[in-house]
C-alpha cells in the first residue's frame, strides 16, 4: 500500500532542498492513496507551494500538507478501522503496520471480551475504540483534538456502533481518576513511548477488573507493569507484536486484572 512512497519523498525534498533544513516527511497508506504531512521546511514561498502541489498532482497523492496546513488534496484521505471509515487529519499517529494494528486490536477484544464498558486512554484516531464499541460503550480520551474530533465523527456516522464519547484530555498532566472510572468494566491504554505512569498511577488505586496495556517501549512497559502490580493486579500474560521488521523494536499487549 506503501508503494511509491520513496519516490514521493524524494520528489517532494527535491525543491526544498535550497531552504538547508532537515525534513520529517510522514507518509500514510490510506483507501484513497498516498496521505503526505511535510514538517520542519518552515514557512515556504508561494512559488515552492505551487511546485510541491505539482508534485502531489504527479504522484498522485490523496493529500498533500505542510505543518498540518493543506498544499494540495486530490480526494479526501480515509482509512477504514472496522466498521468505520476515518477521515485522517493531517499527520495522524497509526501504528507501523495494518497487520501489526488488527493483532493488536484482536488482542485488545479478546482480553476486554466480557466488558460492556471501556475507556480508551490515548486512543488516537480510534483503532481500538472503533472495533470495541461493536459490543461495548466506549468512553475514548487522548490530548490530540483533530484525532477525537476524526474518531467521533466516525462512531457517529457508523450504523451498528455502541455509543462512544470522545473527549480532549492531556493524560500525563490530568489523568482519569479512580472516581471517573468507577463504572468501567475494562481500560485499554496504548501510551507514546514514554509511556503513560501518571495514568498507571491512578489506574493501580482503581478498581477496574480488566486493564489492557499496549505499549512500544518494553522499559516504560515494565515500569508501568510495576505500578499496576504494586497497585493489585496481576498480570495476566503478555503477547510481543513484531511489526517493526529489520529493527530491535517490538510492541506488547498485556492483560492485568484485580
Amino acid at each position: 500500500a506503501l508503494n511509491g512512497a520513496i519516490e514521493a519523498a524524494w520528489a517532494i525534498a527535491e525543491p526544498l532542498i535550497a531552504l538547508g533544513k532537515p525534513l520529517d516527511i510522514q507518509i500514510t497508506a490510506t483507501d484513497a492513496g498516498l496521505d503526505v504531512d511535510v514538517r520542519g521546511s518552515g514557512p515556504l514561498s508561494t512559488t515552492l507551494i505551487t511546485r510541491l502541489s505539482q508534485v502531489a498532482q504527479q504522484h498522485r497523492l490523496a493529500r498533500l500538507t505542510r505543518h498540518g496546513e493543506l498544499v494540495l488534496m486530490r480526494t479526501p484521505p480515509v482509512i477504514s478501522i472496522g466498521m468505520a471509515q476515518v477521515a485522517l487529519p493531517p499527520g495522524s499517529f497509526l501504528q507501523a503496520t495494518v497487520a501489526g494494528e488488527e493483532t493488536l486490536a484482536a488482542l485488545a477484544a479478546g482480553h476486554c471480551s466480557r466488558a460492556r464498558h471501556i475507556a480508551d486512554l490515548f486512543c488516537g484516531i480510534g483503532p481500538f475504540a472503533l472495533r470495541l464499541a461493536a459490543k461495548a460503550r466506549i468512553a475514548a480520551f487522548d490530548s490530540d483534538t483533530g484525532a477525537v474530533a476524526a474518531l467521533q465523527k466516525a462512531a457517529a456516522s457508523t450504523p451498528g456502533l455502541k455509543p462512544v464519547k470522545a473527549e480532549t484530555r492531556d493524560l500525563f498532566r490530568r489523568p482519569l481518576m479512580p472516581p471517573e472510572l468507577r463504572d468501567h468494566d475494562a481500560v485499554v491504554f496504548d501510551p507514546p513511548r514514554q509511556g503513560a505512569q501518571a495514568q498507571a498511577t491512578q489506574l493501580a488505586t482503581s478498581k477496574v477488573p480488566t486493564v489492557v496495556a499496549v505499549s512500544c517501549n518494553v522499559t516504560t512497559f515494565a515500569r508501568d507493569a510495576r505500578i499496576l502490580i504494586d497497585g493489585g493486579y496481576r498480570i495476566e500474560g503478555v503477547t510481543p507484536v513484531d511489526q517493526f521488521r529489520h529493527t530491535p523494536h517490538v510492541e506488547i499487549g498485556a492483560r492485568f486484572v484485580k
